[in-house]
């Protein structure tokens, strides 16, 4: 069955990038948030997100009237139903999840797709509490969803093969790069971001360079085009932290052990760019400046 209608639960940032480009590339997109606010939030990011194309010249008025009329919004979860291939997009939370699931099982076709772009959390463990565990994928986008062009499918051990390919496809007519991987934590990305990030904050743990002589080692060294202290930032040093602690409950590795470190960041509030303080001070966005830690 070709994937023709698209659901998305969640509008956020992850969610509402999603719904975005679903709707571009041509695919009547309803996209579903608890409350009202929430909703016309995401949906004003959306606008926001394809004004911004229409004044770079990357997309014209039509192309964005196009693509906004191909986008509806609804709090009901029962307007999800009629779509080929529902994507959730909620919060990183395997309870929240499963309780998402739960309640639109009942209410979509046996022939539909469930895919999760959980960054961390067991596919199959979600899948295990639905009726159609051969019809679950992983569907993981990257952030910003409409510039990054990674999309990892994951297929689980009761995954049908005919539709893992077909959500690949479906990646592909989205204009991204899909690349197939195992449901494993972390899964390709993760897996081999995480340790890295984790060894630059031991790195910086036990004095062998400053804050900003290690994201310049790493920028000019090794061409990143960032530092990985600027880039825990960035993705949120929460948000990291509550990932190394899924995969090391997962793996029992010490490389996926948050440091101490970083659980005293978390514990002080200080998650990066979104609170102003991470291991830089965005007082001035534009000149972010190290922070001194004890």
């Amino acid at each position: 069955m070709a994937i023709e209608k698209v659901a998305v639960a969640g509008c956020g940032l992850m969610g509402s990038g999603i719904a975005q480009v679903c709707a571009q590339a041509g695919f009547p997109t309803v996209v579903r948030e608890v409350n009202e606010a929430l909703l016309e939030k995401g949906l004003k990011g959306i606008e926001k997100n394809l004004d911004r194309q229409v004044e770079k010249g990357t997309l014209d008025a039509a192309g964005r009237a196009a693509a906004m009329g191909r986008l509806k919004g609804t709090t009901r979860i029962e307007d999800l139903a009629g779509a080929d291939l529902v994507i959730e997009a909620i919060v990183e939370q395997l309870a929240a999840k499963r309780e998402f699931w739960a309640g639109l099982e009942p209410l979509c076709p046996k022939q539909t797709i469930f895919a999760s772009n959980t960054s961390s959390l067991s596919i199959t463990e979600m899948a295990a509490g639905t009726g159609r565990p051969q019809r679950f994928v992983g569907l993981h986008f990257f952030n910003p969803v409409p510039v990054m062009k990674l999309v990892e499918v994951i297929r689980t051990i009761t995954t049908d093969a005919a539709v893992a390919d077909e959500v690949y496809a479906f990646a592909g007519r989205l204009g991204k790069v899909p690349v197939r991987t195992t449901d494993r934590t972390g899964f390709i990305v993760n897996r081999l971001l995480v340790p890295y990030l984790l060894d630059a904050v031991r790195a910086l743990e036990e004095g062998v360079a400053s804050i900003e002589d290690i994201d310049n080692s790493m920028k000019l060294g090794c061409g990143h085009p960032m530092g990985p202290l600027t880039l825990l930032d960035f993705v949120g040093i929460e948000t990291t932290y509550y990932i190394a602690n899924i995969m090391f409950e997962e793996f029992r590795e010490q490389r996926f052990a948050p440091p101490p470190l970083l659980k005293r960041m978390v514990m002080a509030g200080w998650h990066g760019r979104k609170t102003g303080r991470g291991f830089y001070d965005y007082t001035d966005p534009k000149n972010p400046r190290p922070v001194k830690l004890g």
